[in-house]
């Protein structure tokens, strides 16, 4: 046996445990590889199956209660920072948010297999108030779905190895190799698609001040002024409520799906609270397939627009019929 091979086999509770529980903790290193080698080496009785199911439970159990704690203390602050190490920050937030407006705790027994949710899907079940109690519940039986999954795939595969000699041998010579190619091959992946998606934004973005004097000028001459919209979750709102002057709330989900309704003879001015844009940018690109080509993301989003000190008001929702066409009655509030 390969000492690289001896070695793993002979930690492989211990490597584990860490090797999830970090992966869990935020950082990038996906741990579907190590499962699947460590179902493999149980199809041969080198490792336990039980005892690998346990490791995995416990460091998701560690890792998630942590999350789960700073998201009920720190909310949106410790959403924000997940994304920017999330490969998946395109979806990161709004997703998950979505998920759990719908399904609620049944979101943690399927998030660990849907890229960006796993990432956020702890502190937002602490953010949204879930009693602890009921959030270990769903917790660990979505987190026993997916360990298992991944477990009893490598665990097939070992036992249809072991039936030919010369495969399942030359398999144990290059298990090192074929792990690391596969690990890396999974970040490659996920940082290339990421990358994909942020340059794809980065020609559609409208500068906060190129905004501001866009909204100054049509004031100041009797114009149009451009269609600004909140794609903010109702959880983003906790910190801040305020809106940009004329802003009108709505879903990503339906502003894609009334995009007839959007006006075609002005822009059409998106943001959002994300790492990068990702919700608002991800909505233009879509907007943009539809043939509205006046769409761009705010760049720094409703984040950086109160960092600067521009103005902020405070939301008076218009009437129904009129979400999409007519902007918020607003009342002005200092910006903070």
């Amino acid at each position: 046996m390969p000492i690289a091979l001896a070695f793993f086999v002979h930690y492989a509770y211990a490597i584990l445990f860490l090797w999830v529980l970090v992966e869990q903790l935020g950082v990038p290193i996906p741990s579907l590889p190590i499962m699947l080698t460590a179902g493999t080496l149980a199809a041969t009785h080198r490792v336990s199956l039980t005892f690998a199911l346990i490791a995995v439970l416990f460091a998701c159990l560690i890792s998630d209660s942590v999350w789960y704690a700073l998201g009920r203390r720190y909310g949106n602050a410790v959403l924000r920072l997940l994304c920017r190490f999330s490969f998946e920050a395109d979806t990161c937030v709004s997703k998950t948010e979505g998920y759990f407006n719908k399904r609620g705790a049944v979101t943690l027994l399927f998030a660990k297999f849907v890229p960006g949710l796993s990432t956020v899907a702890a502190p937002i079940a602490g953010q949204t108030g879930m009693p602890y109690p009921r959030f270990v519940l769903y917790d660990l039986g979505g987190s026993a779905l997916w360990s298992l999954a991944y477990l009893a795939a490598g665990f097939f595969f070992g036992d249809v190895a072991q039936k030919s000699q010369a495969f399942f041998a030359v398999l144990g010579r290059f298990a090192v190799l074929i792990f690391v190619l596969l690990l890396l091959g999974l970040i490659f992946q996920r940082i290339w698609k990421q990358r994909r998606f942020l340059m794809s934004v980065k020609a559609l973005r409208l500068e906060p001040h190129q905004l501001l004097y866009m909204m100054e000028a049509a004031e100041r001459q009797g114009n149009i002024p451009p269609f600004i919209v909140d794609l903010r979750h109702p959880l983003d709102y906790l910190p801040d409520p305020r809106v940009l002057p004329g802003a009108v709330r709505v879903s990503p989900s339906d502003l894609t799906s009334h995009q007839k309704l959007l006006p075609r003879d002005r822009d059409v001015i998106l943001y959002c609270t994300c790492p990068s844009e990702e919700t608002s940018g991800k909505v233009a690109l879509q907007l943009h397939k539809f043939g509205i080509n006046r769409v761009r993301p705010l760049r720094g989003g409703f984040e950086q627009w109160r960092t600067l000190g521009y103005p902020l008001v405070d939301y008076v929702p218009p009437a129904e019929a009129q979400e999409l066409t007519a902007p918020a009655t607003a009342v002005t509030s200092s910006a903070a």
